[in-house]
């Protein structure tokens, strides 16, 4: 017997889980085509943190989206680990950003004052502060930090996220979406590589896979950007941190230390390079001089969903009734996706979104 769906999330990644888990709470027939067998996912390559404060520029819509997301997290750790015994690996002990000099301290320190002046908790740390709170760092000219941002697991998030979704009837399928299906301008369902697949709402989340996706009224303006990580030890003896540097950043998790991470147009090719890993290096034991020696335990690539300006799509596509987007989150996808599970499903339900999704709209990219 072939069970009916009226919604198909196409990608099962932690936007993709997630969204299909809010829909499945909402009472929705829920079928997410995920194609296990490609490689190079973004999230898998993800450091997993929530740091919305630290990314984010003046007039940045993201910094606003980010906040709430990175409080949406606490709540949605509690309910995951309630309904599948699943910890996701949530901490927040704040992120610093070292200064390397006294020009990027400058830099650093307007941020801080923004965001106080926007009422957001932020402080500026001179380098002897700086020295005392991580003694194994490098020299610095003091540090931002941020001490409501954190991190968790990414592929913890993911395991909760599928299993919840299982366990209020979400549907799987192992099937590489190859195009929209509609009829006039109403979405029919979606055509995977092995049939059809019908549903009167289609989502797609298929990080950076949604661009490859046909059927669609305009191209989904979604390209794929190479990250290369490595991990490396913690640094013994010392307390797990989050700091970023100019360059690149260390992740504490369990007894590693997650370091990236580069940004680079290489197509759907998620190699691990020589060059790349030069330059995580280089940042990160400028950061932490006592990994200069340390073993690499594993290296490895993803590829993250970028857009033209930056900034997730989020919404419907105006021209093709039942066909939403929840891609193109870059290197936010682990901070967002969460929040864009719960958006996806207010927008499907006729609700107002609880945030501003005017600067995410899919009406924002190719206007013929």
């Amino acid at each position: 017997m072939t069970t009916a769906y009226d919604v198909i999330v196409v990608g099962g990644g932690p936007v993709g889980a997630a969204c299909a888990r809010e829909l499945a709470l909402a009472g929705r027939r829920v079928l997410v085509l995920d194609p296990e067998g490609e490689h190079g996912q973004g999230w898998k390559a993800a450091a997993g943190m929530l740091a919305p404060q630290l990314e984010a520029e003046p007039e940045d819509p993201l910094l606003e989206l980010g906040l709430a997301a990175r409080e949406h997290y606490g709540p949605l750790a509690e309910a995951l680990r309630e309904t599948t015994g699943n910890d996701i690996g949530l901490w927040r002990e704040g992120i610093a950003w070292a200064a390397a000099d006294e020009a990027e301290a400058g830099g650093l320190r307007s941020k801080v004052a923004w965001q106080r002046q926007q009422g957001h908790l932020a402080d500026w740390l001179d380098a002897d502060e700086v020295r005392s709170r991580w003694p194994w760092l490098g020299p610095t000219h003091g540090a931002l930090w941020a001490p409501h941002e954190g991190a968790l697991e990414p592929e913890r998030l993911v395991a909760a996220l599928r299993q919840d979704g299982a366990r209020l009837g979400v549907g799987t399928e192992p099937v590489a979406a190859v195009a929209i299906e509609s009829r006039g301008d109403r979405v029919t369902g979606v055509v995977g590589r092995s049939g059809r697949y019908p549903a009167g709402d289609v989502i797609v989340a298929a990080g950076a896979w949604s661009g490859t996706i046909g059927g669609v009224p305009r191209p989904i303006a979604v390209a794929p950007v190479r990250g290369q990580m490595a991990a490396l030890p913690w640094p013994p003896g010392t307390r797990r941190a989050i700091v970023y540097g100019r360059g690149g950043y260390l992740v504490a998790r369990g007894d590693e230390a997650i370091a990236g991470s580069t940004m680079e147009y290489a197509g759907f090719h998620p190699e691990v390079t020589s060059a790349g890993l030069a330059r995580i290096f280089a940042a990160v034991t400028a950061l932490c001089p006592t990994l200069t020696s340390a073993a690499v335990r594993r290296t490895w690539a993803g590829l993250r969903p970028v857009t033209p300006d930056g900034l997730p799509i989020i919404g419907a596509e105006p021209r093709l009734q039942g066909l939403w987007y929840a891609t193109g989150h870059g290197r936010n996808g682990i901070l967002l996706a969460g929040l864009t599970g719960l958006l996806i499903k207010q927008l499907l339900g006729g609700e107002p979104a609880a945030e501003d999704l005017a600067p995410f709209s899919p009406a924002r990219f190719w206007k013929w």
